[in-house]
C-alpha cells in the first residue's frame, strides 16, 4: 500500500514543498497530491505588477507536475479533521473528502481587515490573483489625476504603489501608514526610498491610523505622529496593511497560535499532530535566534526545503535533518526600473550593506525569475535520488516520533 501525501495550497511553500517529495521519494512507494483552488500557480510576490497592468505568465499545475508523479487536484478546502486525518473538498465534481496519511498544510493567508470597517466593502487588495485582477480593472476605469491611496507602509503598500505610480503617471498615488514607511529599512534603504517616493510622485501620511475605510476615502485616527484625526480623499483604496491565515486550521485540534498559524517543531511538523507538516505562512516555526519566521517568500521556501527532507527522511528510515532557518536579504521593487536590496542577519536584523536603483531592480528581478523557473521545473534540480520506503513502514509512519 503507497503511503498517501496530502499537499493543500500550491503557492511557493506547497508547490515546493510537492516538487522536492517526488524527487526524494520513490513513486512506487508514495502517492502525492497536490490541492489547490486556481489550476496554475499563481506568482503571488509579482501580483502588484498584475494589478498595475503587466501580463504575467501562466504556469498551468498539471504542466509544471507532469512526469513527476505528483497528482493536482483543483478543488478548495472547506474542512479539516486531523484526528480522523480526512480533508473536505469542493470542486467543479461537487464536495469530496480525501483521506492521507500525510499532510502537508500550506494553504497560506490572505488579506487582514484587522477589523476595520469598510475594508470589505471599498478596499481593494493584491493578496490573490482575483483580486489583483479586480484591482486592475479598476484602475483601468480611472480618470486623470484621480487618486489611488494604499493603506500600509510595509513591503506590500510599498511595492503596490511604486508600481501603479510608475504605470500610471496621470494618478496621484499615496500611502497612508499608521506608523513609518519602510522603517524597518536601514538608514541608505530608507534614504533612497523616500528619493524614489519623491520622484514618482507619491504622497506619504505617516502616523495616519486608518479607522474607517469609505466608498471615496477613508477616515483616520491618530497614530504615532499624526497631528489631528481627519480624512483622506480618494477614489481607490488599496488595503496592504497585512496579512491573516485561512481559518481552517483553528477549527480543527491542531495546536495554533493566537494567529491560527500551526505551531511546528524544527523540521515542519505539526507539535501535536506527527502526521502533519506546516510550511509557509500556515506555520508558525522559530528561525534563527529563536524568534517565529515571518510570513514572506524568503520563509515559504527554507520551510518547504526542510520539511520535504524530514518528512522522507522520517519515511525511509534516513537521519532527520534539522537546519535552523534564517534570512540572507529583503528584496523591494520600486517599479520596474528601480529597487532596494538591502543585507541582514540569519536573524533578520538590517546590515550596512545595500544595493540600490537599477542594480537593486536587476537583483529581485532575478530573484522573482530564478523562482519561478525553479517552481516551474521540478524535476530538473536536486535532489534526484529517490529513495524507497521500507516495506510496512508506510503503515506505520504515523506513529514514527524521531
Amino acid at each position: 500500500m503507497k503511503h498517501r501525501i496530502v499537499v493543500l495550497g500550491a503557492g511557493y511553500a506547497g508547490a515546493v514543498t510537492a516538487g522536492r517529495l517526488a524527487r526524494r521519494l520513490h513513486r512506487d512507494d508514495v502517492e502525492i497530491t497536490l490541492v489547490n483552488g486556481d489550476p496554475d500557480f499563481v506568482e503571488r510576490i509579482r501580483l502588484h505588477q498584475l494589478a498595475s497592468g503587466q501580463d504575467l505568465p501562466r504556469r498551468p499545475l498539471r504542466d509544471m507536475y507532469e512526469g513527476t508523479g505528483v497528482q493536482v487536484r483543483p478543488a478548495w478546502v472547506t474542512a479539516l479533521d486531523a484526528d480522523r486525518k480526512t480533508v473536505d473538498l469542493t470542486g467543479e465534481n461537487g464536495a469530496d473528502t480525501l483521506a492521507y496519511d500525510t499532510l502537508v498544510y500550506a494553504l497560506g493567508s490572505t488579506n487582514a481587515d484587522h477589523a476595520v470597517p469598510g475594508v470589505a466593502e471599498y478596499a481593494h487588495n493584491i493578496a490573490g490573483r482575483r483580486d489583483a485582477l479586480r484591482l486592475r480593472a479598476r484602475l483601468g476605469e480611472l480618470e486623470r489625476d484621480d487618486t489611488v491611496l494604499v493603506v500600509g507602509g510595509g513591503l506590500t503598500g510599498i511595492e503596490a504603489a511604486t508600481e501603479i505610480a510608475e504605470a500610471r503617471p496621470d494618478l496621484h498615488v499615496a500611502i497612508a501608514a499608521r506608523d513609518g514607511v519602510g522603517g524597518w529599512l536601514s538608514d541608505k534603504a530608507q534614504h533612497h526610498l523616500r528619493v524614489v517616493l519623491d520622484r514618482l510622485g507619491i504622497t506619504v501620511h505617516e502616523g495616519a491610523d486608518v479607522t474607517r475605510v469609505e466608498a471615496n476615502g477613508v477616515v483616520i485616527g491618530t497614530g504615532a505622529g499624526a497631528a489631528a484625526a481627519g480624512r483622506i480623499p480618494a477614489q481607490v483604496t488599496v488595503w496592504t496593511a497585512g496579512f491573516a491565515v485561512h481559518p481552517i486550521a483553528a477549527a480543527t485540534t491542531l495546536e495554533v497560535s493566537s494567529s491560527g498559524r500551526i505551531v511546528v517543531d524544527a523540521t515542519m511538523r505539526s507539535v501535536s499532530h506527527p502526521d502533519v507538516y506546516a510550511v509557509g505562512d500556515a506555520a508558525f516555526a522559530g528561525g534563527a535566534g529563536g524568534a517565529p519566521l515571518r510570513m514572506a517568500c524568503a520563509t515559504a521556501n527554507p520551510m518547504a526545503w526542510q520539511a520535504a527532507d524530514a518528512l522522507a527522511a522520517r519515511l525511509t528510515g534516513r537521519k532527520v535533518p534539522e537546519r535552523p532557518i534564517g534570512y540572507a536579504a529583503q528584496c523591494i521593487s520600486l517599479g520596474r526600473r528601480d529597487g532596494i536590496f538591502q543585507r541582514v542577519t540569519r536573524e533578520d536584523r538590517m546590515t550596512s550593506t545595500v544595493i540600490t536603483g537599477r542594480a537593486g531592480a536587476r537583483i529581485k528581478e532575478f530573484i522573482c525569475a530564478s523562482t519561478a523557473w525553479t517552481l516551474a521545473h521540478p524535476t530538473m534540480l536536486l535532489p534526484t535520488r529517490r529513495h524507497r520506503v521500507p516495506a510496512g513502514r508506510a503503515a506505520q509512519s504515523r506513529f514514527i516520533t524521531t
